[in-house]
């Protein structure tokens, strides 16, 4: 890492940022899903040292960025995903980058297609892995339609959050429980939303690690409260808007990478996204789910390799 600080974002909040690689190298910032993950340093390793300058934030309320989530008196108010679109407007400047290559992976995909439409003229190239727009059906298939698969822990998820009819909205009951006053019933929350998550990756894992249960107290937290946030809102999106609105990307290049075998994100979005996004390439692994595998992470290698000579 060459460089790192806080940058006030407004609202009160500050958010860490880390740079590295080649300081005359083509930027590129790393958009970590969730939201509300935090990013995540190994992502360096996708990236060539020598022909990129690599920028790595967290979003507001995670990771080392302040105030952070897990504190229940840290309104999530001015946390929407307009807001982190103008954080990173404001992270660009901070930085003196004129034009950057965004990546982004899961939620982050969400967050790059928001902004690359916002602002076309700032980005040279896009690449995308588990690509996602937080449709209102991608929400409704993550956390109600994969019941199908794994149907005994959709009920314990469920049973999770009392009262909540089998139609009812259970991702907004699970946002009201992790505003409770009651930290045990926070926790108890946290807990049921990360083992539903675990499970819809099971196949994946095969039991090996608990992507999102294993996470430190306070990252879960996080990472729950804001998720529920976001998808109980619709991420703030115009339901499908950002499928709708591909027609802005014209000219920027991108590449999307999607496992066949993506049961949290199937396989529809990134063909949907291919054919609305004029010059989009889809490269679809066999094999591989939302997590990715060796050649999913070989393909983002060579797309991020390929447009290192975008950015002039």
């Amino acid at each position: 890492m060459d460089d790192s600080g806080l940058l006030h974002v407004g609202d009160g909040h500050h958010l860490y940022w880390e740079v590295s690689g080649n300081p005359h190298g083509t930027p590129a910032v790393v958009l970590h899903g969730g939201p509300g993950s935090g990013s995540n340093p190994a992502t360096r390793r996708l990236f060539d040292p020598a022909r990129h300058r690599v920028v790595l934030f967290d979003q507001r309320g995670c990771g080392r960025s302040t105030p952070h989530a897990a504190d229940p008196a840290t309104t999530l108010r001015h946390n929407t995903t307009w807001h982190l679109v103008a954080d990173m407007e404001r992270l660009r400047t901070h930085l003196g980058i004129d034009r950057w290559m965004l990546y982004g992976q899961s939620w982050g995909s969400t967050l790059a297609l928001a902004y690359a439409q916002q602002h076309p003229e700032r980005v040279s190239a896009v690449v995308l892995a588990g690509v996602t727009t937080t449709s209102r059906s991608e929400i409704d298939w993550l956390y109600r339609g994969a019941r199908r698969f794994f149907p005994e822990a959709w009920e314990r998820f469920l049973a999770g959050a009392p009262g909540t009819p089998r139609d009812g909205d259970l991702v907004a009951a699970y946002a009201r429980l992790m505003e409770h006053p009651d930290a045990a019933v926070r926790e108890k929350a946290t807990a049921d939303w990360c083992a539903w998550e675990d499970a819809v990756l099971s196949g994946e894992t095969r039991g090996t690690s608990r992507p999102y249960g294993d996470r430190p107290d306070a990252a879960r937290l996080a990472f729950v409260r804001i998720c529920s946030h976001y998808f109980a809102h619709g991420a703030w999106l115009d339901d499908g808007a950002l499928l709708r609105n591909a027609h802005r990307l014209a000219g920027i290049p991108g590449v999307l990478v999607h496992g066949r075998l993506d049961i949290a994100a199937p396989l529809g979005t990134a063909w949907d996204l291919a054919h609305a996004w004029p010059g989009a390439e889809l490269v679809v692994v066999p094999g591989a789910g939302h997590l990715g595998t060796d050649a999913t992470h070989h393909h983002v290698r060579r797309a991020l390799a390929r447009f290192a000579t975008v950015h002039r």
